[in-house]
């Protein structure tokens, strides 16, 4: 059986079927469709859909009700990131498992509100104070949309994180015909609760890439719930070994576990000399290229990112390795390029093929630009 989809729909499926039980948003162009589907369909399995006041609130509500049991999820474009940004760091610093979705179009400010970009790349992962690590993934297409919203989820219950599902205007507003079969289905693990028998302590983790159970607020254990610096009761404290471990646990809860958050899809080519790298919206136009090179008798490699944030390091350098040059494709003027310079090192040439102007990248200009015709 095939049907007639549209990223905003599969979205929304992938969160229900993820086990989302609380939406909160405010309507904001392009984002306002998944909104309007969760506020459709998710009274009907028994959750809570509201649209709020305005996107502070809106996270704001996610968070409250995320620290109360429920899955939480949020949808807004570049500027509701912006606003996003304090209530994201009381994520990052509360450890609250919840799903954000940045359905990016052209900046900065208003930009251009029904034109596609890729242009908040850096900032999903720098715009709240500390610069502590998160987790953002990026949908290529329908199919993605409907997965990376079930893997978004198990990331945030496993590592108790705020994590962004990064797709954009098209991505989310086109239709496609999708077999349902190609559906894959993630499963989304229990959150780890706190045993209701024996005392709590709310941030205690034997070591620093260790995640600490969670209790909800309302439960059997008094739960202490602070945006400010704390040792592992839960106390405000300035007491320097407690906010070094603190602060070392939070990045290290991500950092030291790369390889189990790392998604990409190589498609390396023996003798190639030249690697293709793309993520997103620019992934089809740049597989496409790739497929039209090698046709021409070029012999070129792709990789894929679907995890943006952290970097999925091992696997780039591995693509890497073997050739000479690499060419990142991406709608905004590098952000993304500049993380494959710092891999690469100066061993391999790095160029872009980049577009700021609202239209989207084809294959023929990644072929022109990018030096594979």
């Amino acid at each position: 059986m095939r049907e007639f989809i549209d990223g905003a729909e599969a979205i929304a499926r992938g969160a229900l079927d993820a086990g989302c039980t609380f939406f909160a948003g405010y309507p904001i162009t392009p984002a306002t469709p998944i909104l309007l589907h969760m506020i459709r369909e998710l009274p009907k399995v028994g959750g809570v859909a509201i649209q709020a006041e305005d996107e502070i609130a809106s996270l704001g509500f996610c968070l409250g009700a995320a620290m109360t049991g429920a899955r939480a999820m949020t949808a807004t474009s570049g500027p509701g990131i912006a606003l996003y940004s304090e209530h994201i760091g009381l994520a990052i610093m509360g450890e609250v498992p919840l799903v954000i979705v940045n359905v990016q179009r052209m900046g900065p400010s208003t930009g251009g509100a029904t034109t596609t970009a890729q242009g908040d790349i850096q900032f999903m992962r720098w715009g709240t104070s500390g610069g502590y690590p998160v987790i953002v993934l990026s949908p290529t297409d329908v199919r993605d949309c409907y997965r990376l919203t079930g893997r978004a989820f198990d990331l945030a219950e496993r590592f108790r994180v705020p994590v962004f599902l990064a797709t954009d205007k098209d991505t989310v507003a086109t239709r496609a015909t999708v077999d349902l079969a190609a559906y894959e289905r993630v499963p989304v693990r229990e959150r780890p609760l706190a045993d209701p028998a024996a005392p709590f302590v709310p941030y205690r983790a034997a070591h620093l890439d260790d995640v600490p159970p969670l209790a909800h607020i309302g439960g059997p254990h008094l739960v202490r719930f602070t945006s400010s610096s704390h040792d592992e009761r839960g106390y405000l404290t300035k007491n320097p070994p407690d906010v070094d471990r603190l602060n070392r646990h939070l990045a290290a809860k991500i950092e030291a576990h790369l390889d189990e958050i790392a998604l990409v899809e190589s498609d390396l080519q023996d003798g190639a000399e030249t690697l293709v790298i793309s993520y997103g919206i620019t992934a089809r136009p740049a597989q496409e290229a790739v497929r039209t090179a090698r046709a021409a008798g070029r012999r070129v490699s792709s990789l894929v990112v679907r995890s943006l944030w952290p970097v999925p390091e091992a696997a780039i350098r591995a693509a890497l390795a073997s050739v000479r040059r690499a060419v990142v494709v991406e709608l905004n003027l590098g952000q993304y390029r500049r993380e494959i310079e710092r891999l690469a090192r100066g061993e391999q040439e790095v160029s872009g093929v980049h577009r700021v102007d609202g239209t989207l990248i084809g294959a023929g200009e990644i072929l022109t630009e990018g030096g594979l015709a």
